[in-house]
């Protein structure tokens, strides 16, 4: 068994999504599109996607950019030691309650500071085995919609090992947004560049 990725902890939180911080230096991990879950208690647990990841500025950063000649030690002394966290916005897609997955908003969100990990491939496959999280992704107009679909997919793919899943997805989402001409096109353009190998 693989030992499970934490990746940040929680700053806020809300039915529809949340917002997860770590260190600069905690960043190997997490990606744009990535499965991500937070388990509140033995038998609950939210799943989400990855929509966004940004570093904000401080007054250090602001006074650095204007110097010359930072030295390679400031830098690094920046990049390990900052307070300020990398956050990560996180689209809540379904929960696991009981050992049943489902593809619904959760009951309710988790709290400050609960540890966020990085789904496995085993929990990337029991998720994604059915494929009704996608309309949380593809009704939202806050975030890159064709962007973070082509991401998560290209991802998830690979815990599934063959091309079907990548097909069955597609077709999920060419379902979804039959009616949506310009999201559609803008979701297809990004998934032409998402190419599996086997």
């Amino acid at each position: 068994m693989t030992q499970a990725i934490e990746i940040g902890r929680l700053l806020r939180a809300g039915t529809t999504g949340f917002v997860a911080g770590c260190r600069v230096n905690q960043l190997n991990a997490p990606s744009f599109g990535a499965l991500v879950r937070a388990p509140l208690r033995d038998d609950y647990q939210i799943f989400g996607i990855i929509h966004d990841i940004h570093i904000d500025d401080d007054g250090l950063v602001r006074q650095l950019v204007t110097a010359d000649n930072v030295s390679e030690a400031v830098m690094h002394d920046n990049r390990v030691n900052r307070i300020v966290p990398v956050e990560m916005s996180v689209l809540a897609v379904g929960y696991e309650q009981e050992g049943k997955i489902f593809h619904l908003l959760p009951p309710r969100p988790p709290l400050s500071l609960d540890v966020i990990y990085l789904c496995g491939e085993k929990d990337i496959v029991r998720f994604t085995e059915k494929l009704g999280y996608f309309r949380h992704m593809v009704n939202n107009k806050e975030i890159p919609v064709g962007e973070v679909v082509a991401a998560h997919i290209f991802q998830a793919q690979s815990a599934h090992k063959d091309k079907s899943w990548q097909e069955r997805a597609t077709h999920e989402v060419i379902t979804l947004l039959r009616d949506d001409y310009p999201t559609l096109m803008a979701v297809l353009g990004a998934l032409s560049d998402v190419s599996v190998d086997f």
